[in-house]
């Protein structure tokens, strides 16, 4: 059972611009050394002249600050919308598909749930899928493209031009826990939806804009999340994300984490240190001292990497980028995946993670979260 509690609340803040995958704009224009080619973007499908009807939305990937783990435990977690996006855009068609593939539960089985839950009644369609989120990365690719979907349903089947983002986060969630064998928190799927700075806690916490509710009935009992969005202040900051293509599955990082703190439960204090941190970060962030925010990524790292769950690759990323960053740390569950620096010079630090072996990303803190676009 899914239950949602919520109220209205002001939209997060969008950046000017959803689409960075570069250096900062220069003189000399866009320097594109710092692009994933392995994700490049498709063409979207637009509104056809013949009348037919077409429909895209996008939504973006996540990139978590601080409280990994502890979040687990009932500490706060803190996540950013990062300008990287997936787009899906739906034409009708005679049968379902999922680029040129037949859509299927085992494939596909979020965007299964949320046709039956959206479109049970409406013709089929085709999905094409295009995006710059790498997978299996920690970024939040199938969040990202369960929001899109959601989004994109709602709107064909409602035929109403604006989203309500609080039953899209809910069922995106839903659709998340549904792939994931029942557990999935909501971290992925709100900060998708929301946007902007996304604080998930097991309490209200007195920092953030309180959006609502999360509950899910999962195979070890009720869960229960609150969350919350963050106005950040305004700086000329960046996010440099170096993935080290190694993939690490969170369950099995959940899993050592929690048999570490079984084996020695004082270990417990070093969660609880984590939370504490992740709460100075946020008020670092609400007052606009990045050099502090940087300070508290640098420390959950450290506490992060004790309880065993960096690696060897992370680690070499995030020393490379470290002499130019304000702060870095490893971003999800560890073990692979990404690592993230926060810098106002992202092009020294992209080209340092790249030199050390990493695929580079660039996002600016505050992106928009889903959207129709067509």
């Amino acid at each position: 059972m899914f239950h949602v509690v919520h109220r209205r609340r002001v939209n997060a803040p969008i950046s000017p611009s959803s689409r960075r995958i570069f250096n900062p704009p220069s003189k000399e224009g866009r320097n594109p050394t710092l692009r994933n080619k392995e994700y490049e973007s498709r063409p979207r499908v637009r509104l056809m002249g013949d009348g037919t009807t077409s429909m895209v939305a996008s939504a973006p990937g996540k990139c978590i600050l601080f409280g990994e783990h502890a979040v687990v435990y009932g500490q706060p977690a803190v996540a950013v919308a990062i300008e990287q996006r997936l787009t899906v855009a739906m034409t009708p068609a005679a049968s379902w598909s999922v680029d040129g593939s037949p859509l299927s539960e085992k494939k596909h089985p979020h965007i299964v749930m949320l046709k039956d839950a959206l479109m049970a009644e409406n013709p089929p369609m085709s999905m094409h899928i295009s995006g710059d989120i790498p997978n299996a990365s920690g970024l939040g690719s199938s969040a990202a493209l369960s929001a899109a979907v959601g989004a994109a349903m709602h709107h064909i089947a409602t035929e109403h031009d604006s989203l309500d983002k609080d039953r899209l986060s809910a069922l995106a969630h839903l659709a998340e826990a549904h792939a994931q064998n029942g557990r999935a928190s909501p971290m992925d799927a709100s900060t998708s939806v929301e946007g902007g700075v996304v604080i998930l806690s097991n309490e209200r916490e007195q920092r953030g804009d309180w959006l609502y509710t999360r509950r899910l009935e999962t195979p070890e009992g009720e869960r229960t999340w609150e969350v919350h969005s963050l106005s950040a202040a305004a700086d000329d900051i960046y996010l440099v994300l170096g993935n080290t293509g190694v993939h690490a599955p969170t369950s099995h990082q959940v899993a050592m984490v929690a048999k570490a703190l079984a084996a020695e439960p004082q270990r417990m204090q070093e969660i609880e240190a984590i939370g504490i941190v992740a709460r100075r970060g946020i008020d670092a962030l609400i007052r606009g001292d990045y050099e502090a925010v940087g300070h508290a990524m640098s420390e959950n790292h450290l506490l992060l990497r004790n309880l065993g769950v960096s690696s060897p690759e992370l680690e070499d990323l995030i020393q490379a980028a470290a002499p130019s960053s304000l702060g870095v740390k490893l971003t999800g569950a560890g073990g692979g995946g990404c690592m993230v620096a926060l810098t106002r010079d992202p092009k020294t630090t992209g080209q340092a993670i790249e030199l050390a072996g990493g695929r580079v990303l660039i996002s600016r803190l505050g992106n928009p979260g889903v959207r129709i676009d067509a």
